[in-house]
Order: C-alpha cells, then sequence, then structure tokens
C-alpha cells in the first residue's frame, strides 16, 4: 500500500523547486502527496534560512510533529534544506524526534535515505558538502505543482559572499547545469502543458561562467530555449546588478518568448553601506544599469531587493535608499529588517547592531515607499491593452474573476465567469490597486 508524504516548503522559489524534485523522486519509492500532515506517514520540512524568524518558524512547527510522534503516532520527520546544511551538528541534539537531516547538497540521495529509515536506520544525516552538479532528473522524478509555470533551476550556489548572506554558506558556491539538460527539462515541462518557464539562480547571471570547455552564458541559453516551438514565456530570476552584460539585454528585446521582467536587488540606496555589504557596485553603477535596461526594454518590469538596518546604517544612509526607490521607479520590492546570520562576517559586528524599533520603524517606512512605487507603477497601464497568461480562476469578493500576469510580471484581475487558466488573453487595463491591476477581456 502507499504512503503519504507531506512537506511544507518555506522560503524562495529554489527550495520549491526543491521540493517538486522530491515529491518526484518519492513518488517513485511508493509515497503520495498529501496536503493534510495529520495524515502523512512521512512529514518533511524544506527550510530556509535567510532569516531568524523562517528558521525558528521550521523548528516550531516540527516541535509539533515531534509531539505527535511521543503520544504514539507511527511517523518518520525528515529536516531537510538550507537550515538542515547551516545547522546539522545540532538538529539532533535541539530534536531528538527527527529521523533524517538532508542537506541542500544530497537531494538525489532522499530515495535511499528513506529505504534507510524503513529498514529501521536512525538519526541518518546526510549533509556532505560537493560540487557535483545533480542535471535533470527524468520527468517522472519531479512532481510539479499544478500551475502554469514551471521553475527550473539552471545554477546552484553562490560565490558573492555578501556580508550579510548565508547563501554561499548553505548552498555551496556556483554551479551550472548543462544547457542540454535545462533544454530537455524545459521542452518536457512545455509538452505537459506548462505554459511559462522561469530558470532558477542564486544569481542567474553567473550561469555558464564555470564552463571550461566553452565560452556559453545565459544569453546564449535564452536564444536556444526561444526557439523551441510553440507558445509560452520564459523568465529568469533572480539577476546580479554587475553580471547583466549588454548582450543580455539586447537578448531580452529581440528573443519574443522572453518576457520584460528583471529582479535585480539593489538592498542600500546608499554606496557606503553598498561597500559594507561586499556588494560589487554602488548606487551610481547601479542606477545605470537600470537606466540602461529601461532605455532598451519597452515597458519593462524592474523589481528589486532591500534591507533596513543593516549593521551601523545611519539615518541619512536609509533616507539614501528611500529616495533611489523613488528616483529608479522600481515597480516593486522585497524589503526585510536585517537578521544576523551565523558564520557571515556581519553578524560579527555586534556593537553596530541597529536597536530592534529602529529597524522597525525604517522598515515600515521603506514598506510605505514600496507601496507609493508599487501603485505609480501600476497606474502607467491603465488605458492600455495587454496580454495576459491566466493563471487561476476563483471567486473573490463575491465575483467570478480570473487572475494572471503580463509580460512584465503585472498581476491582472479580470471578471470572468469561465475558468481560462493557461490561456493566453487579451486585457483592457481599467484601474490600477497598489498590489495589482484590474482589466476586462477584450
Amino acid at each position: 500500500m502507499r504512503k503519504k508524504v507531506f512537506i511544507d516548503t518555506m522560503g524562495c522559489q529554489m527550495n520549491k523547486s526543491d521540493t517538486e524534485r522530491m515529491l518526484g523522486m518519492l513518488s517513485c519509492i511508493g509515497y503520495d502527496s498529501t496536503e493534510i500532515p495529520e495524515d502523512a506517514d512521512l512529514l518533511m520540512i524544506n527550510t530556509c534560512s535567510i532569516r531568524q524568524l523562517s528558521e525558528d518558524k521550521a523548528f516550531s512547527e516540527i516541535g509539533t510533529w515531534g509531539q505527535w510522534k511521543k503520544h504514539g503516532k507511527k511517523i518518520k520527520i525528515a529536516f531537510c534544506g538550507c537550515v538542515a546544511q547551516q545547522k546539522q551538528d545540532e538538529i539532533f541534539k535541539r530534536a531528538p524526534y527527527v529521523d533524517l537531516v538532508l542537506g541542500t547538497h544530497n537531494i538525489k540521495m532522499l530515495p535511499n535515505l528513506i529505504k534507510e529509515l524503513e529498514n529501521g536506520a536512525k538519526h541518518v544525516c546526510q549533509c556532505e558538502e560537493t560540487n557535483a552538479i545533480y542535471d535533470t532528473l527524468p520527468e517522472d522524478e519531479i512532481k510539479r505543482v499544478k500551475s502554469i509555470n514551471a521553475w527550473i533551476p539552471i545554477t546552484e550556489g553562490c560565490n558573492n559572499f555578501c556580508t550579510y548572506c548565508i547563501v554561499p554558506y548553505t548552498r555551496g558556491r556556483e554551479r551550472s547545469h548543462s544547457p542540454q539538460s535545462i533544454i530537455t527539462e524545459a521542452k518536457t515541462a512545455l509538452q505537459n502543458g506548462f505554459k511559462e518557464i522561469t530558470l532558477l539562480g542564486q544569481n542567474v547571471d553567473s550561469y555558464g561562467k564555470d564552463f571550461k570547455d566553452r565560452e556559453y552564458r545565459l544569453a546564449d541559453l535564452l536564444e536556444e530555449l526561444n526557439n523551441i516551438e510553440g507558445k509560452f514565456r520564459i523568465r529568469f530570476v533572480t539577476s546580479y546588478p554587475s553580471d547583466i552584460t549588454d548582450k543580455l539585454i539586447e537578448t531580452v528585446v529581440k528573443c519574443d518568448k522572453v518576457c520584460e521582467y528583471f529582479h535585480i536587488p539593489m538592498q542600500s540606496g546608499s554606496s557606503e553601506v553598498l561597500k559594507k555589504m561586499n556588494r560589487r557596485y554602488n548606487r551610481e553603477e547601479y542606477s545605470q544599469i537600470v537606466k540602461k535596461i529601461r532605455s532598451q526594454v519597452p515597458d519593462v518590469t524592474i523589481t528589486s531587493d532591500f534591507i533596513a538596518g543593516f549593521p551601523g546604517e545611519t539615518e541619512e544612509q536609509f533616507a539614501e535608499t528611500l529616495s533611489a526607490m523613488e528616483e529608479l521607479e522600481l515597480d516593486y520590492s522585497n524589503t526585510a529588517a536585517y537578521s544576523p546570520r551565523e558564520k557571515t562576517v556581519a553578524a560579527k559586528w555586534t556593537d553596530k547592531y541597529i536597536p530592534d524599533d529602529v529597524k522597525t520603524e525604517r522598515l515600515k517606512r521603506l514598506n510605505d515607499k514600496n507601496k507609493e512605487c508599487c501603485l505609480k507603477s501600476n497606474q502607467k497601464y491603465v488605458g492600455r491593452e495587454l496580454s495576459v497568461l491566466i493563471e487561476n480562476f476563483e471567486n473573490h469578493k463575491g465575483k467570478n474573476i480570473i487572475t494572471g500576469r503580463t509580460r512584465n510580471n503585472k498581476i491582472v484581475h479580470i471578471p470572468c465567469d469561465k475558468d481560462m487558466t493557461g490561456e493566453f488573453v487579451n486585457v483592457k487595463i481599467t484601474n490600477a490597486k497598489t498590489w495589482y491591476i484590474n482589466g476586462e477581456l477584450v
């Protein structure tokens, strides 16, 4: 009889992609996915270590599962992802009811590790760091979330070592998947009905830097994917500012399936803070990159990330971040208060920590400025006709609506009594809200 597995996925799209791969592999050894944790034989948490809050939430959740186990429920518990990679030595001490600790480098080993548990093994840990790349899995080993978008990792890890960031310690150094494996995975996803593919990487623009036998970069990969027959879209995230080349921008312009969207984290509007963050650009250089993209890519959406309260950040330096968001007309930004992460350089600067109440107040102002920028961006499209790829059909406040995205990643709500998920439709934009725009079918 087949068993059931529940996976709670925290954090970024890369983690979500990892979960799809884990579910696919587990399906091949007799596990079906369930969304009800109480029904599962195997409970897994795929963790994120980007902020302390996420780590604390992960341990809290498995604590609940541990209580179920203590009271006689026959379950196995697996702790996976970035926190597992980072805290492998202490997880069993802190949570002895955990059966498996699985790091980010060893996902392909999951089926064998589960079989070890089923054969009676205790406290199995596999977190060995490796520079190996597991290229595309067979499609029956990927259990994709039912959606119109397929996430496809093209790079793993990061070489930048920003002073606040844990990623190089949890994901390792940059490694690129082979072009052929990516193209094969993309073709299979499209054959299975997906209408959009998103290429993933902590620094997606570094794709191909580690190839020793050829000069092949992200722009080349986009061109090859663009040549695949059929109607679909291509996106890529996340971009590192100084790695965005002229060739990449030109490729976005000339490839009809590549979307006019760049996610380019700035992190701070202050050149002094950026230097302390070990970012390889200053405010002026970031601004030049954004202006270059806007001048060449019509209707481009540029989104960003910002940190409030980085160690030593002055009020004047924080004000530079607010002015950068407005000056660069950023369409949307992910925001967060600084959270010290173990092993990072900035975590050692305890004498420069910003008080929590100051960080909270700055984050509020950052979010207020973000709302202003989002609304201003959305208002530009009122009265225009845009192509929208429908992602879902739902009842919203008593009315049936279809929701989708424009090529440049604007969310659109459209009144409609018919489920048109997966279809491309033309929509006239009628009004703008902060986080989305409204439209009507043409």
